[in-house]
Parts: C-alpha cells; sequence; structure tokens
C-alpha cells in the first residue's frame, strides 16, 4: 500500500506491506534511513583515516554513525488488545491533556513531546480505517511550545474505528524537518500498527472523543504502541473485536 514521505520540500511516496513492515523503508528493528546514516558516515570516517591517520578525526564520524542506527531503531512492541483503549501513537513525555472544542465538536487531547532519545516511529492509536490524510507546510518552532500544534508544518490522519474517530497529528519541530506518513486513506489499520515517523525531535497530538477515560497524566512518560492513553467507557469499534480475546490479552508488532 502506498503513503506519503512529507517534509519541507513536500510529499512523495513510499509503501508499505501487510502487517505494519515498511518495504523499501524499514528493515527488522531498524528504519532505513538508520542505516544509510551510517553507511555514508563509515565512508566518511575511513576516507578521514586515508588522509590524516588520526584516530581524534576518525572519532568524529564514527560516533554520530553510531548515533542514527540508535536514533532510527524500531523496536517491537506489545500492543493491548482491551476494550475501547486507545494506545500511545508515539514514545515520549505526556506534555499537554485537555478538552478542545473542533469543528467536529468536543475532544479530549492529548500530547506527547519526543526528544532526540527518544523511537520517532508512529504507531496507529486504534484499529480502523484511515478516513483523512491532510499535509500543512509551516513553521518549524520549538515542539514544547503550545503553539506549535497550530503553526509548525503537520500531518493530520483521521481514523474511523467504527463508531468514533480518533486522530493524531504528526507535528514536525525545530530539529525535525520531515515528516514521514505511510498511510493514504482507505487504509486498514490495526491497533498499534506502525504508521511513519518524524526525524529529530517533535511532537505528536492524539484526539478522541471527549467522554474517553484518561489513564495518564501530564509528565508521564509513554511508549508508542504499547502504552494506554484512554479509555473509551462503552465497547465500540475497535474495542468489540477486541472483547473476543482475554482481558489483558498483548500482541506483538
Amino acid at each position: 500500500m502506498s503513503g506519503y514521505l512529507c517534509g519541507a520540500v513536500g510529499c512523495k511516496y513510499g509503501r508499505e506491506r501487510m502487517g505494519g513492515d515498511w518495504r523499501l523503508y524499514n528493515e527488522k528493528d531498524m528504519v532505513r534511513d538508520g542505516f544509510l546514516y551510517a553507511l555514508g558516515l563509515g565512508v566518511v570516517a575511513v576516507l578521514v583515516w586515508l588522509l590524516t591517520h588520526s584516530l581524534a578525526w576518525v572519532a568524529v564520524p564514527v560516533p554520530l554513525a553510531l548515533f542514527f542506527l540508535w536514533f532510527f531503531r524500531d523496536p517491537d512492541r506489545a500492543v493491548p488488545t482491551g476494550v475501547g483503549e486507545i494506545v500511545s501513537p508515539a514514545d515520549g513525555v505526556v506534555t499537554e491533556a485537555d478538552w478542545i472544542e473542533t469543528a467536529a465538536g468536543s475532544r479530549l487531547r492529548l500530547s506527547i513531546f519526543l526528544n532526540v532519545f527518544d523511537v520517532h516511529v508512529n504507531r496507529s492509536p486504534v484499529a480502523g480505517t484511515v478516513k483523512t490524510v491532510e499535509h500543512r507546510e509551516g513553521a518549524f518552532l520549538n515542539a514544547m511550545k503550545p503553539e506549535s500544534g497550530v503553526m509548525n508544518e503537520q500531518t493530520l490522519v483521521v481514523i474511523d474505528a467504527g463508531g468514533y474517530e480518533v486522530s493524531y497529528k504528526q507535528i514536525a519541530g525545530l530539529l525535525a524537518r520531515r515528516i514521514v506518513c505511510t498511510v493514504k486513506p482507505g487504509d486498514k489499520l490495526e491497533r498499534g500498527q506502525r504508521v511513519g515517523m518524524i526525524k529529530f525531535g517533535s511532537r505528536t497530538d492524539v484526539l478522541m472523543p471527549a467522554d474517553a477515560l484518561p489513564k495518564v497524566k501530564v509528565g508521564e512518560r509513554v511508549r508508542g504502541g504499547s502504552s494506554i492513553l484512554a479509555v473509551l467507557p462503552q465497547p465500540v469499534g475497535d474495542g468489540a473485536r477486541a472483547a473476543d480475546l482475554s482481558s489483558g490479552a498483548v500482541v506483538r508488532r
């Protein structure tokens, strides 16, 4: 299936295969870019050594190569399967939790800040069908600032979970200059499925029905695909399907 690779220069298409593993974009436990950056820096390290024979100079590109391998890690996660559970689409710290008014009515909004040390692969908060994917150009303010959710470059994804909608925003930050979104309208998603990433520090917002019961608080650290952000009071949408599974069961993605 196709998706968007979006950034300051616009959007390109990527592909994803069934099960959430990215074709052409990731390998096992690693987003492809990690290998590309590390390989490039490895070549630089070799050239520097050949030209200078100085370990001091080689010590610059080698740690950077290791950092990129670590930054683009993509570990499997244990995805909860409980009724009406909405999981975090990103790793990071919850910076905002409030109820807001939107054109579609009241929504509970949770904001998650990702620093450069967090896993940056995004995951779907619920199972359902992608209804909308909208990319908007914008500024690159510090993602910790509240106004970044409105002014910064971002991609909005709306998911029809069957009886309710959940949306998430991939928001670029001060360092993040490329948003990768691997889904398009009509795609069927599983809860916790990989749906893209934001490079080098960013923010992810989640909007859900106003009657959802928050399970996290501001300042709490969450993990994409495995931390439960909120639970709907009634078993609807993907929760109805999860009800067939044993309580507290998880799947790995």
